[in-house]
């Protein structure tokens, strides 16, 4: 652990460690130290994603006197981030939300956004997904006017909130922070680099992150770890669909049918995890 600087750290502040480097926005002295400015741009933007879509917890203050590049010859180019006082931190469905409205939004399928913003919870359920996509679309789509290299995703952010604001959206907090983050992070990138691609850059980290998240090896490790609870509970689904046809209904008919749907429901759930079981013990 880095040595503490107990005469500068107090109660709000905390100095671990003294960081020597060139700030970020003197481009004359990089260029002077022989720094490779194109790949320092699409370095910070894959760290920032990286923070965003692997860890979830991201530094909210990235403007450039918080950041130093390293010119020694053990570390020479590298990022040297400062000042952690603000820090941001996205959940899994944070996460989610980012990473489906990001890419529906450059396929231009509106409609996609629109129902990603309502299975996120950000509108209420209740919210009309064809008006919701039509706002979207009036409000996004001349974005699409410039190179698709010249798109600043925090401005996609600022639009796609725009759009729902009239669907009672409702913004949180870690999301405001990302959003300017964002925009600090694109900022920078495109003074090291005017010719950066924040799209191309960014994408890999979006379709990696979903795919993790709902491709079948994600279905796999969810449901293993909730074959217990699952394989518990499914014995006890006959006594529950009883209960129900004993209650008093109108509607027997529609009993019987919620019975045969629990029955096949139960039946392919139990097929489901002996499966996996087979498979995970396969390749132990």
């Amino acid at each position: 652990m880095p040595e503490i600087y107990w005469d500068w750290t107090d109660a709000e502040v905390l100095v671990m460690e003294r960081m020597s480097g060139i700030p970020i926005g003197r481009v004359d002295e990089l260029i002077q130290h022989d720094i490779d400015l194109k790949r320092l741009s699409r370095t910070g933007v894959e760290i920032f994603f990286t923070q965003v879509f692997r860890d979830g917890y991201f530094h909210a203050d990235m403007h450039p006197g918080n950041i130093f590049v390293a010119i020694d010859p053990a570390h020479h180019g590298k990022y040297i981030a400062l000042d952690f006082g603000i820090m941001g931190t996205l959940s899994d469905r944070d996460k989610s939300y980012l990473a489906q409205n990001f890419l529906a939004f450059f396929r231009r399928d509106y409609r996609r956004v629109a129902t990603a913003h309502i299975e996120s919870g950000w509108v209420p359920p209740d919210t009309r997904v064809d008006e919701l996509e039509g706002e979207i679309r009036v409000v996004c789509e001349p974005i699409f006017d410039r190179p698709l290299k010249e798109i600043s995703l925090g401005k996609v952010l600022v639009q796609l909130f725009k759009a729902s604001r009239r669907f009672n959206v409702e913004i949180q907090p870690q999301l405001v922070l990302l959003q300017k983050t964002l925009l600090n992070v694109e900022g920078l990138g495109r003074q090291l680099d005017p010719e950066l691609d924040l799209w191309v850059t960014a994408k890999p980290f979006l379709e990696r992150w979903m795919n993790e998240q709902i491709g079948f090896g994600a279905v796999q490790r969810r449901l293993l770890a909730e074959a217990p609870y699952i394989v518990s509970m499914l014995p006890e689904l006959p006594r529950l669909v009883h209960q129900k046809l004993l209650a008093p209904t109108p509607a027997t008919d529609t009993a019987l049918k919620e019975l045969a749907a629990a029955q096949r429901t139960r039946n392919r759930w139990l097929a489901l995890v002996a499966v996996l079981l087979v498979v995970r013990n396969g390749g132990a």
